[in-house]
């Protein structure tokens, strides 16, 4: 991921995933990587933002059209999948967290 995701103008929603990792590595990457090219590809899906520290703790959050499309997201089957082997092996803790942007704003300098 790269960047400052470009989204519409509000409202959206946002879903906020907070995790620790484990030390377990075993397809974590890949997994990754098809998790984020999959939901680019699901019907309301605006964007994507995502950081990790140096000791395990990720944050990346995905911006939606709807609660409908997040709904589907979150049911897709190869998703699912990603979350059962994240709850076995990928992650200590996690929080999920949906909130509607109802105002954005910023700036980048030229």
């Amino acid at each position: 991921m790269e960047g400052i995701a470009q989204l519409p103008v509000p409202p959206y929603y946002a879903v906020i995933f907070i995790a620790r990792r484990t030390l377990v590595d075993d397809g974590y990457n890949e997994t990754a990587t098809r998790m984020e090219s999959l939901a680019h590809n699901q019907p309301g899906f605006l964007g994507i933002e995502s950081i990790e520290q140096g000791d395990g703790l990720e944050l990346t959050i995905s911006y939606w059209k709807d609660e409908q499309s997040i709904f589907h997201w979150k049911h897709n089957p190869e998703h699912l999948e990603a979350q059962r082997q994240g709850r076995e092996k990928w992650y200590e803790a996690l929080e999920i967290r949906v909130a509607r942007v109802e105002r954005a704003y910023g700036f980048e300098k030229s």
